[in-house]
């Protein structure tokens, strides 16, 4: 199938699961589960379409590992997590809810419908990379994989680190300091982004891959300026107060970085 047809095709089926997916959404009362969904979706997507451009190759057959171990990984966790909450929604979601009072139930459906459309933007590197058939790999592909692995593998642990200190900490106000959390506040977010490069990194490869820059780029100001970091600390600091105030003040907010020894006057100056 040429790779616009099936661009198309992927396109219509990706709003179609966003559709579906509102309309389950608003059965279960809890529109959290759209996270989940959104990482599914860039997997299928992506994995749609290399499947469907033909041609075979060993640089479309990494691509297809890579992203499906990025995306059902994340997509496992994400699910799990939202499964254990209910039916208490993320507070992202509850937020929304007081924002559209009254019109909850179309809001989100153009909201699910936005999030399907930025599934097919940010799964455009395999879109060029499913439209290369020459099947030559590159130092691109090779530091995309070495990159994309390298922030799978971070993400991950993080993500097991956290997990293992909610089973064995039950007091709510605790913060998370072990392991990588010891040296960012946000490391499942730092090698989130990582894995963005490591996509855009492989993409580069192929024709017209250098053009997905937006990818890595709109990640990165998500997690940095969007729905990352800002409501995940603002959330923190409602639930665990000074304690959490201390870890920002100690500790890098991305980047992995030797926390900060405090001076005791430090303890005593406002949070800015």
């Amino acid at each position: 199938m040429n790779a616009w047809p099936a661009f198309a095709i992927g396109f219509g089926l990706v709003e179609l699961m966003f559709v579906l997916a509102w309309a389950w959404a608003r059965r279960c009362n809890n529109y959290s589960l759209v996270d989940a969904v959104w990482a599914f979706g860039i997997g299928f997507a992506g994995v749609f379409w290399l499947f469907a451009s033909g041609g075979w190759t060993l640089k479309h057959g990494a691509a297809v590992c890579l992203l499906a171990m990025w995306s059902l990984r994340l997509g496992w966790h994400l699910q799990a997590r939202i499964r254990k909450a209910h039916p208490e929604e993320d507070a992202r979601y509850a937020k929304l809810r007081q924002v559209w009072a009254g019109r909850e139930a179309s809001a989100f459906f153009w909201f699910f419908q936005a999030q399907g459309l930025s599934v097919i933007l940010l799964a455009l590197p395999f879109l060029w990379i499913a439209r290369d058939h020459d099947g030559f790999w590159s130092a691109w592909e090779t530091a995309g994989l070495i990159v994309t692995l390298l922030g799978v593998v971070g993400e991950g642990l993080a993500d097991s680190q956290m997990s293992r200190f909610k089973r064995m900490n039950r007091d709510s106000k605790a913060v998370c300091q072990e392991g990588l959390w010891r040296y960012s506040r946000h490391p499942n977010y730092f090698f989130e982004s990582i894995i963005w490069i490591g996509f855009y990194l492989f993409a580069c490869g192929s024709e017209w891959g250098w053009t997905a820059i937006h990818a890595p780029i709109a990640i990165i100001v998500l997690l940095l300026r969007v729905t990352g970091i800002p409501p995940t600390e603002a959330a923190a600091v409602l639930r665990k107060g000074d304690a959490y105030r201390h870890y920002q003040k100690t500790t890098s907010p991305f980047i992995p970085w030797p926390p900060k020894r405090l001076n005791p006057t430090d303890f005593l100056s406002p949070t800015p």
